[in-house]
């Protein structure tokens, strides 16, 4: 029994021993490794070993990779690149402005009656879309002098209030001017043709 005993024990010692030893192999092997990543301020400044160079590839090749790495570099660079933000969207054409006010030519509403919320909203949001097209046009506002004239008449009197109450206050008006606007248009089809 007594030499089982120290069997075992030898046993028990060598295993352990082999523990520690592997856990000290791998402390010094940590260790060392950190210690050759670290850089301390003078291996900073001083240059580091290069790696050998490759052996030169024929001029052509080098022109090749020079293109596909100038290539590369603007794809990425495009990119990174912030989206460009739309512009502000320009006016509608004339034409365009007043086919969508045309359109309510038959539309009509009853002050009072409840119905009136969206045709009013919808007249006057054509004419002021109207006003900006006829403004932005290259013919230039000269040529829209009366219908703009109207328009400013009328927004001046419906001011910045756009509440249905106010709308159907002012429904002649704003009626008025929407059947103006398409007589005068009318006289000039080569604005809305």
């Amino acid at each position: 029994m007594f030499v089982r005993t120290t069997a075992r024990d030898g046993i028990r010692r060598s295993t352990a021993a082999r523990g520690l030893r592997a856990t000290a192999v791998a402390m010094l092997a940590a260790a060392a490794l950190a210690s050759c990543t670290q850089d301390t301020p003078q291996d900073a400044a001083s240059p580091r070993p290069s790696a050998p160079a490759a052996p030169s590839a024929a001029p052509v090749d080098n022109a090749d990779n020079a293109d596909q790495a100038e290539q590369a570099a603007s794809e990425a660079s495009e990119a990174t690149e912030e989206p460009a933000l739309p512009a502000e969207p320009a006016p509608e054409a004339v034409r365009d402005a007043f086919a969508t006010l045309q359109a309510t030519l038959n539309d009509t509403c009853t002050p009072g009656a409840g119905d009136c919320a969206y045709f009013l909203g919808r007249v006057t949001r054509e004419l002021t879309e109207l006003d900006e097209a006829m403004r932005a046009d290259p013919k230039g506002p000269g040529h829209f002098k009366q219908p703009l004239a109207d328009m400013k008449a009328l927004f001046a009197k419906l001011g910045t209030d756009r509440s249905t109450p106010h709308l159907e206050k002012h429904f002649t008006a704003i009626v008025g001017t929407r059947d103006g606007i398409n007589t005068w248009m009318q006289d000039h089809p080569d604005d809305y043709r």
